[in-house]
């Protein structure tokens, strides 16, 4: 239950600290409209979309001006295109994400994902079509996401897809040149994916989800750095245990706002509840950034010595105070650094003060991994791919769950700065490591598992 001064604080976090509800997420299986023959499966794909989604906006809307919280985003996530249109050649995948683009401008989301596919253990054609069509498909719609998961904890990881994915980035960058290759910041490359991330470009809808639910996705980076603030300016000496103890508190108040708007939108849709996504998600804007809070808690910027011991404290902390308001808790659950998207994470990068190694190094002990990180548009694809594997042997050793959505600029280098709009943000681009990749990438096959994927 909380106070009366918890709920006076909650009131402040409203109107000066950038609170809100960052996504609701409504989530729709689709493998009921899986059919060999096109025409039906378009069919089914608008009319069940349009079911569930058409009042999904309205009633966002509805339930976040009665609480006085806004829904920043409304969004949709549906199965994993790869199985549920596994018959599909490449040209009718692209057709596909087309009839989702479509489905998603109807409902007046903000992105649909789920056009992507779970290949960490090997790949059908329908799947590999998916992935071919990928770099068409992506430039031709607007509102589509795509995640692709080429590595597991039990599995390993499928050096063949992510080899194939440093290509597709390239491609799907040259594709989308004219936009500074921005079809890139709709795709992400997994290893662990959860099967209800309510976050873009992350988000589809697994196996063993209801046909229909409502996840949703709080935020507030720019809370818990007001939180820190407050306390250290009343006590000058706060230690680091007690700063732990502030970020819980407040990751409580937060996700207890989520759960009741997504409960309420997911009460007046009459679909189910799935999960609160407590990860703290950021904005370019300024007062709405993951990077200030390293600053408030004594360091230069992100990127200084001592930033993946703050990042592990700021991870922990959020998990154990969101868990505590929420029964239902899934998805990444943590804190994001996605460069463009966090104007203190870009700076730091600009300056110099954070490289890619420190952003890989930082992946370790926080939420999803490389995230929208513009590198040069020359950058070989054997060069990506084994960015991608060593993010996902992170997470394939440690049992968690890594991405890496990088952009490769087209035509652009070191130095320049790409724009990607609303909330992808900017970005400088930045060097990536030198060396050659070319002849590991070229081996192929599996990564084994590691041992204690034998856990039964």
């Amino acid at each position: 239950m909380l106070t009366e001064n918890e709920v006076l604080s909650t009131l402040n976090m409203l109107r000066n600290e950038h609170l809100d509800v960052r996504t609701v997420t409504l989530g729709i299986s689709l493998f009921d409209c899986a059919s060999h023959d096109f025409d039906m499966f378009a069919y089914k794909v608008r009319a069940k979309i349009n079911k569930y989604a058409s009042t999904l906006v309205r009633v966002c809307n509805e339930v976040g001006e009665r609480y006085g919280i806004p829904v920043v985003n409304k969004r949709i996530s549906v199965s994993p295109i790869g199985v549920v249109g596994a018959s599909f050649s490449r040209a009718q995948m692209v057709r596909a994400c087309r009839v989702l683009d479509e489905s998603a401008k109807e409902a007046g989301v903000d992105f649909l994902g789920g056009f992507g596919c779970l290949v960490e253990k090997g790949m059908t054609p329908g799947e590999r079509a998916l992935i071919d069509s990928l770099p068409e498909a992506l430039a031709v719609t607007d509102r589509i996401c795509s995640s692709i998961n080429v590595a597991s904890s039990r599995c390993g990881i499928n050096m063949d897809a992510v080899a194939l994915m440093g290509q597709t980035i390239l491609d799907v960058a040259a594709a989308t040149a004219d936009r500074d290759g921005l079809g890139c910041a709709k795709l992400v490359v997994f290893a662990n994916i959860p099967s209800d991330v309510p976050f873009m470009a992350g988000a589809y809808l697994g196996v063993g989800e209801p046909d229909v639910v409502i996840n949703v996705g709080v935020s507030g980076p720019g809370v818990v750095k007001k939180a820190i603030d407050r306390a250290v300016s009343r006590n000058p000496h706060l230690t680091l245990g007690q700063a732990a103890e502030v970020i819980k508190h407040t990751a409580y108040k937060v996700t207890r706002v989520g759960e009741i708007i997504g409960g309420e939108v997911a009460r007046q849709l009459n679909v189910p509840f799935g999960v609160a996504d407590l990860s703290l998600a950021p904005t370019p804007a300024v007062g709405d950034s993951v990077g200030e809070i390293f600053q408030s808690l004594g360091l230069s910027s992100i990127g200084a010595p001592g930033s993946t011991a703050v990042l592990a404290m700021l991870n922990d902390a959020v998990k154990k105070g969101g868990s505590f308001a929420s029964s239902h808790v899934g998805g990444l659950s943590g804190a994001f650094i996605p460069v463009s998207e966090d104007s203190s994470i870009e700076a730091a990068t600009r300056s110099g003060a954070l490289s890619i190694e420190k952003l890989e190094a930082l992946t370790s002990v926080c939420s999803v991994g490389l995230d929208m990180i513009a590198i040069p548009g020359d950058t070989p694809a054997a060069t990506i791919a084994g960015i991608i594997a060593d993010e996902m042997a992170i997470g394939m050793i440690n049992s968690k769950t890594t991405a890496v959505r990088v952009i490769p600029v087209p035509g652009k280098s070191v130095g320049e700065k790409a724009s990607f709009g609303g909330l992808l943000g900017e970005a400088y681009i930045i060097p990536v490591p030198g060396g050659d990749a070319s002849g590991f990438i070229a081996h192929g096959g599996r990564i084994p598992a590691p041992i204690h994927s034998l856990k039964n």
